[in-house]
């Protein structure tokens, strides 16, 4: 498959009400808003849209306004459509295809976890297969799913079992194990890096997409790291990524999900809270937090 996600890919907050029920009417404000920030595509559904706190059909329902939202814009639309059961996951990669999206993607079953390499393959394949004109990603997360293979290796098996594998959603800060991803049979294979806090290290190895929860928030720091790295400055490329690192660990104090949709509050765009089991900040936290990234100049 000849799609490659380049450029920054935000992989977006699920948006609900104050008592928890989807707020869909929320994604329109979100899409403006991310292709105002320069980012290309959402990757919707995956760990940062809460996809194992939603049910089958409010994952439907999430995909169908997304794809509805980015109709005739450039905004491309990747369903990430992973779960614990595969007839679900098959059930919305079929969905993805039937509303057009740009690509479909899955992480490994986390509960029951495939046990080998092939395993491993089988269950991407049966994934795929649901959605066999729409480009494949499968997505390795091992720090989330407790599922760790090799990912060049799986480059060489998968294929003959997926045909519409475009690569990997590589959320491993493994550079070595990224580095042979990229180079697998001559490099044919799309791997946006997943992991926001090592960009820059990523960018020197090759890197020329990238899927992140802080995208929605923070891509015009990352859009500087990118400039930087390509214009030779590293200095400047480096000052940029160490920004990145101090805001994520921020947030990650007062418990990383709650907090980022908070920030997303702060800029405008209600994204409201997270479920459990993710929790939420206090009235006094979010007063601390805002000032917080109001002195680190994040919300400028």
């Amino acid at each position: 498959m000849s799609i490659k996600l380049h450029g920054l890919v935000a992989a977006t907050h699920t948006p609900f009400h104050p008592n928890g029920d989807l707020h869909l009417d929320v994604v329109e404000r979100q899409a403006e808003f991310l292709a105002q920030s320069g980012v290309g595509t959402v990757f919707i559904g995956g760990s940062t849209g809460e996809s194992h706190s939603l049910t089958l059909m409010e994952r439907l329902a999430l995909a169908e306004r997304w794809t509805q939202v980015v109709r005739g814009s450039d905004l491309r639309v990747v369903v990430h459509v992973g779960a614990n059961c595969l007839a679900d996951s098959r059930t919305l990669a079929t969905q993805a295809q039937q509303l057009q999206a740009t690509a479909t993607s899955a992480l490994a079953p986390s509960y029951f976890k495939p046990r080998s390499l092939d395993m491993l393959v089988a269950c991407a394949a049966e994934v795929a297969a649901a959605a066999p004109k729409l480009p494949f990603y499968f997505y390795d997360i091992p720090s989330m799913t407790g599922v760790q293979f090799s990912m060049p290796e799986f480059l060489e098996k998968a294929p003959a079992r997926i045909p519409n594998l475009a690569g990997i959603k590589f959320t491993n800060s493994d550079l070595m194990a990224y580095q042979r991803c990229l180079h697998a049979d001559g490099g044919q294979f799309d791997i946006p890096w997943g992991v926001d806090e090592y960009l820059l290290g990523a960018l020197a190895f090759g890197a020329q997409g990238a899927v992140g929860s802080s995208y929605n928030f923070a891509a015009p720091l990352y859009l500087k790291v990118i400039a930087a790295f390509q214009s030779g400055d590293l200095t400047t490329a480096r000052a940029e990524q160490l920004r990145s690192v101090r805001l994520i660990e921020l947030l990650a104090g007062y418990g990383y999900m709650g907090a980022a949709k908070a920030t997303m509050g702060f800029l405008g765009i209600a994204v409201g809270p997270a479920r459990l089991p993710n929790g939420n900040l206090t009235t006094d936290q979010l007063v601390q937090l805002r000032g917080q990234l109001e002195a680190g100049g994040y919300l400028s």
